[in-house]
């Protein structure tokens, strides 16, 4: 059947309420990078998702929040361009009875655009259904949404149930995407990201939030295995020792880790050399952000 319709949805929230967990859900394949650290994700990732005549083209987004940095400045721009120019604005709340700031900005922002709305109350599987209706209650006399679904980004509960609602906002055009695309990322740019996500999971306190990783070179060699070099770039002199670790073991966990996710992604074995430098500074300079992808010219 060939796609007739389409919708655009922004996943938007506050940071570490399982936007990227919901999109990979979504997608039915890891995408978007995944931690308990706020501020996961730093750019806007397109997943797409062709289910009968309808294509769903997902953007997911930086959690809002108070920018310390120019990178910071980027970030929020992401989300608040994002939230302006889509078809469904899907905001994805913890299930408690409690609007933050962030929150409300959002539901600002959507009362000014006059755009579909649905609210998504994510992690049912951590509370009880009278606890549940409280949060319902909350978000309704706050803001008009056009559904609701509470869901289990987790576990994929009631998952079906919000593909059912955001087919009611599609609209009648042309097909976005190839069938078979998933993500508008290029492969560089998704390792990048794994290797990242590997440093938030692995890396206390500030550190991870100060790294950026370039990939140099990707190249498949006869025998069929990828060679992958990457560098990690830190603010710290001190920083690069803590991602190091003793005798390089923090490094090599790192990788190890990093390295059986690029494999299921490119389906291919991998060899993968990473290397760790300074750039003091970085995510206040316009110049280096651009290389590493998170401001435009």
């Amino acid at each position: 059947m060939s796609v007739k319709k389409s919708a655009i949805i922004s996943i938007v929230g506050k940071p570490n309420v399982g936007k990227s967990t919901l999109l990979n859900r979504l997608v039915g394949t890891k995408i978007a990078i995944v931690s308990n650290k706020p501020q996961t994700t730093r750019t806007r990732i397109t997943g797409v998702v062709t289910k009968g005549d309808c294509q769903f083209v997902f953007q997911d987004t930086p959690g809002l929040h108070k920018p310390r940095s120019r990178l910071g400045d980027y970030m929020v721009k992401v989300v608040n361009d994002t939230v302006t120019d889509v078809d469904i604005a899907a905001m994805v709340v913890d299930p408690v009875p409690h609007i933050g700031p962030a929150e409300q900005e959002l539901m600002e922002r959507m009362k000014q655009y006059r755009m579909p709305s649905v609210l998504v109350i994510n992690k049912i599987d951590t509370v009880k259904n009278e606890d549940l209706l409280a949060v319902i209650a909350a978000y309704s006399e706050a803001h008009t949404w056009d559904a609701v679904v509470p869901l289990s980004a987790k576990t994929g509960e009631n998952c079906d149930i919000l593909f059912e609602e955001f087919e009611k906002f599609a609209i009648e055009g042309p097909q976005l995407f190839p069938d078979d695309m998933l993500c508008d990322q290029p492969e560089r740019q998704l390792v990048a990201e794994i290797i990242r996500e590997k440093m938030l999971r692995n890396l206390e306190r500030e550190v991870p939030h100060g790294t950026a990783v370039a990939v140099e070179q990707m190249r498949e060699r006869d025998d069929g295995l990828m060679n992958i070099a990457a560098t990690i770039y830190c603010e710290k002199n001190s920083h690069k020792g803590i991602i190091i670790g003793k005798q390089g073991a923090m490094l090599r966990k790192i990788g190890a880790e990093a390295r059986k996710d690029i494999e299921e992604l490119l389906d291919t074995r991998v060899y993968l050399q990473l290397w760790v430098k300074v750039k003091e500074g970085w995510r206040n300079n316009q110049y280096q952000m651009r290389n590493f992808g998170y401001e435009n010219e």
